[in-house]
Order: structure tokens, then sequence, then C-alpha cells
């Protein structure tokens, strides 16, 4: 299978999507940045037409057949609503964007499209929306990945991995001095 053809179904994976795609196209298959970032984006957005258009219709068959799968979507569906609320409630439709463009763990097209599933977002608004999510995603992935190709070539492992050491300190101490702040 040609790296490209890799690249394109790793982006349609649900943990890693372009997340894992664009780095993996980039610093192991060598693609060119402009190629490998239009194949992570496309790949990354085949599953979302096909969740959004169909991710209601199984659900319901799967709750009606089994309640195995009734529980599970119940639960699976009320958390997510859980954690999404606050955000639907005070940006609306708009809230995919950042959502899906904020390239974190569980974040992304396929969550982005099961939020809009589970808040009836029509499929007209919601594409476009988890659509632009996914280029600003990948626009931030292809910086930190570029970043850090062009780090570890002039400076090396050892000073590429200090740097994200100290960013990752830095985040900690930030959120915790944040913490902090808010219980005072």
């Amino acid at each position: 299978m040609t790296p490209e053809i890799q690249t394109f179904f790793l982006a349609m994976t649900p943990l890693g999507e372009l997340r894992v795609a664009l780095p993996t196209a980039l610093a192991i298959y060598n693609l060119n940045w402009p190629m490998a970032y239009f194949i992570s984006v496309i790949g990354n957005l085949v599953p979302v037409v096909f969740l959004l258009l169909f991710l209601e219709p199984i659900s319901s068959w799967f709750s009606r057949k089994s309640i195995f799968f009734q529980k599970f979507f119940s639960w699976f569906f009320e958390r997510t609503r859980k954690n999404s609320q606050s955000e639907m409630k005070k940006y609306g439709y708009l809230a995919l964007i950042p959502f899906v463009a904020i390239p974190f763990p569980l974040t992304g097209g396929w969550t982005g499209s099961i939020i809009a599933f589970l808040y009836q977002i029509p499929f007209k608004i919601a594409f476009p929306l988890i659509a632009l999510g996914v280029i600003m995603a990948g626009i931030i992935v292809l910086f930190a990945t570029k970043t850090g190709i062009t780090m570890e070539r002039y400076f090396g492992w050892p000073a590429l991995l200090g740097f994200l050491l100290v960013l990752g300190l830095s985040w900690y101490l930030y959120n915790k001095k944040k913490k902090y702040v808010k219980e005072i």
C-alpha cells in the first residue's frame, strides 16, 4: 500500500484522525506537506459524512435489537451531551468549530459528528462547521509537526524532548495556578 493510501486510511480512524495521519505522513513517509495535509483532511472528512448521515438510523436499529446497545448508547450519548452542553448553550452550532479544531484527544471529526447527531444539527449545517474545524486542526497539527521536525533536525532529539517537557510543565503550572486563583 502506498504512503498516500496509508495516510488516507489513518486519517479515517476514530482515535487518530489527522492528528496521527499528518505527523506520520510528514515524519515517517516523508510526503511533501501540501499533499500530506490534503490527504489527511480528506481522509478525516470521509467518515464524518457517513456518521452524519447514518448514525441515527444505525443507533436506533441497534437500540431496538439489543438491550446492551440500548444501555450503551444511552450512557455514551448522555456522557457526550453532559461534556458538551455548556459550549452548545453558549455558542450554539458554532461550538462545533473549536471543538473539532483543537487537537486534543477525543475531539475531532468523529466526536463532532456525534455531537451534531445528539443536538440534531442538520447535515447541511453540521458538515461545513465540522469541515472548517478539521481544516483548522490540520493547520495546527501541520505547524506543530513541521516545528518539531525542524527542531529535531537542527538541535537533535534531546532539545526537542526538552522543549516538549518545558512546554508541558508550563501548561501544568499554568492550570494549577488558574485553579488556585479560582479557589481564592
